[in-house]
C-alpha cells in the first residue's frame, strides 16, 4: 500500500501541471484585456501599457506561465487583480463553503442512491422498482440550473419554507439552523442527478450479486434476508459503486459552479465565475487548481478503499 500511495502522490504533479497549463492558455487566449477592465473604457494607451507592464501582461505567454507556475510551486497563487488580496487566502476561505455543499450533496446522493438501489433490487419489477426507474430518468435528464430554479420557486416563493439564496440570512445570528436551512435547496439540487446514477448502478450490481452461489448458500443456511442483503450481497457489490461515487464527487465539484451561481452560495464556484467576468486570471487559475487537486485526492481515496472492500486486491 505504501509504494502505491507514493506513486499516486507523485502523479499529482504532472496532472496538476497539465491542468494549470490548459487553464492558463484558455484564459490568456480568450478575448478581453484585464488592464482595460481595471482602468475602464476611457483609459489612454500610456496608462494601459504601464498597467500591463506592472501585471507582467506585456511578457510572452511562456514567460508569464513560467513565472506564475514557479510561484505556485512555492505555495503562492498570486494576487487577485479584482480583490487586491492574495488568491490563496480567498480560495481557501471560499473552499470551505464549497466543501460543505459538495460534501452534503455527496452524502445525500450516496445514501439516497444506495437506499433506492437496494430497495429496487430486492423488489425487482415491483411498483417501487418502476417508480424508481422513472424518477431516475427524470433526475438524470434535468439540468442543474433548471432544477435549482424550480425548487427555488416552489419552496421559497410559493411555500416560503426555505430561503432562496445565500449561506446565511442577512439578519439574525447566523447559527447552525440558519446554515442548514440555506443548505437544503442547493444540496438537493446538486445531488439530484448523482442519486439517480448511484441508484441504478446499485440496483444492477445488487441484482447480479443476489444471484451468486454464495448468496443462495447463505439463504440455504437459514440466514435472514436482511443479513443476506447487508452482510453478503452489499459488501461484494460495493466496489463498482465506490468507483462511481468517486467519479460523482468530481462531478459534484464541477457542478457546484452552476449550483452556487443559482443560489448565490459563496463558494469557489461563485468566486471563479466572478473572476472570469472580471478577467481576474490569478483568481480563476487558483480556484480551478483547488478544484482539480480535490478531485485527484478523491480518486486517490477511492483507490485505497478497494483494498478494504476486497482483500483480493493487491497494490504493487
Amino acid at each position: 500500500m505504501g509504494p502505491f500511495l507514493a506513486r499516486r502522490l507523485l502523479h499529482l504533479g504532472p496532472v496538476l501541471l497539465g491542468v494549470s497549463l490548459i487553464v492558463f492558455l484558455v484564459l490568456h487566449l480568450a478575448p478581453g484585456d484585464p488592464a482595460e477592465i481595471m482602468l475602464g473604457a476611457n483609459a489612454n494607451k500610456e496608462d494601459l501599457a504601464r498597467l500591463r507592464a506592472q501585471l507582467g501582461l506585456d511578457q510572452p505567454l511562456y514567460v508569464q506561465y513560467l513565472t506564475w507556475i514557479s510561484h505556485v510551486a512555492r505555495g503562492d497563487l498570486g494576487r487577485s487583480l479584482w480583490m487586491k488580496r492574495p488568491v490563496l487566502g480567498e480560495v481557501l476561505e471560499r473552499f470551505k463553503a464549497t466543501l460543505l455543499l459538495t460534501g452534503s450533496a455527496l452524502l445525500l446522493s450516496t445514501l439516497g442512491g444506495l437506499a433506492l438501489g437496494i430497495a429496487s433490487a430486492t423488489r425487482a419489477n415491483s411498483l417501487l422498482d418502476r417508480l424508481s426507474g422513472v424518477a431516475s430518468l427524470f433526475g438524470a435528464s434535468m439540468p442543474v440550473f433548471w432544477l435549482g430554479i424550480v425548487l427555488m420557486v416552489i419552496f421559497s416563493l410559493w411555500l416560503g419554507w426555505l430561503p432562496a439564496s445565500g449561506m446565511y440570512a442577512p439578519y439574525g445570528g447566523g447559527g447552525l439552523r440558519d446554515l442548514l436551512t440555506h443548505l437544503v435547496l442547493p444540496a438537493v439540487t446538486l445531488a439530484a442527478a448523482s442519486v439517480t446514477i448511484i441508484a441504478r448502478l446499485t440496483r444492477a450490481t445488487m441484482l447480479e450479486t443476489l444471484g451468486q452461489d454464495y448468496v443462495r448458500t447463505a439463504r440455504a443456511k437459514g440466514l435472514g434476508e436482511r443479513m443476506v442483503v447487508w452482510r453478503h450481497a452489499l459488501k461484494n457489490a460495493l466496489i463498482p459503486i465506490v468507483t462511481v461515487v468517486g467519479v460523482q464527487a468530481g462531478y459534484l465539484l464541477g457542478g457546484a459552479v452552476l449550483t452556487e451561481t443559482v443560489f448565490a452560495w459563496p463558494g469557489v464556484g461563485t468566486l471563479v465565475v466572478q473572476g472570469i467576468l472580471a478577467r481576474d486570471m490569478p483568481l480563476v487559475q487558483g480556484g480551478v487548481l483547488m478544484i482539480a487537486l480535490s478531485f485527484v485526492l478523491v480518486n486517490l481515496a477511492v483507490d485505497t478503499l478497494y483494498a478494504w472492500l476486497d482483500p483480493r486486491i493487491k497494490f504493487q
